[in-house]
């Protein structure tokens, strides 16, 4: 489950993105473009595998007009990200971005059909704060892994800030694993790290 959790991590922001972010609703955003990049991925395998800068430039060209990194940011430090300049947030999102995208593009790879992904219908009280979008991720085993998008409405259209795979949510375990490095060291130490990769987050 820990891959998996990066891994879903990292697919919301590749298959998501929008090509008409600000027409389109948090369901639409993601059945939208899913069937255009796993076609992407599908008919170059082999380059992407062996070329995986390039899959890792792949993953960051279409992350960046859906996931609201400082939004992200702001969540995962909590109380530690109080006194954090808006440029230490946004720098914090980049870098936390870049490891999951250094991490887990190569398992993107394992993604062969859009029939893997299932979007259910919206349930539960969604507003423009927050909507859920609940899909299915089809394993390798044959089961399915329950995975919520969590979006809200911004003057750029509506934008992706977390993800719960089987109820565990990315925000909630970053957090936990983020803040008390950013409390001991400060928030540019753990920025520095995460760029070199001193400082890990680990899914579960």
């Amino acid at each position: 489950m820990r891959n998996l959790f990066g891994l879903l991590v990292c697919a919301v922001w590749l298959f998501g993105t929008p090509l008409t972010a600000q027409e389109q609703s948090p369901e639409e955003i993601i059945q939208s473009t899913a069937g255009e990049v796993l076609n992407i991925l599908n008919d170059q395998k082999a380059y992407y595998r062996d070329h995986p800068e390039e899959l890792e430039h792949l993953v960051n060209h279409r992350l960046m007009d859906l996931f609201d990194l400082d939004y992200a940011a702001r969540l995962v430090l909590g109380r530690h990200g109080r006194s954090a300049s808006a440029e230490q947030i946004n720098a914090f999102g980049i870098a936390m971005r870049d490891l999951l995208v250094r991490r887990y593009s190569q398992g993107l790879l394992d993604f062969e059909s859009e029939d893997q992904l299932q979007i259910l219908p919206l349930s539960g009280k969604n507003s423009d704060r927050l909507t859920r979008v609940r899909t299915r991720v089809k394993l390798g085993s044959g089961g399915f892994a329950p995975v919520d998008y969590a979006f809200r409405k911004t003057d750029q259209g509506w934008r992706a800030f977390d993800v719960s795979v089987e109820g565990i949510s990315y925000i909630t375990t970053y957090r936990n694993q983020i803040g008390p490095q950013v409390q001991q060291d400060g928030i540019d130490a753990v920025i520095d790290g995460l760029r070199s990769g001193s400082v890990g987050v680990d899914g579960n």
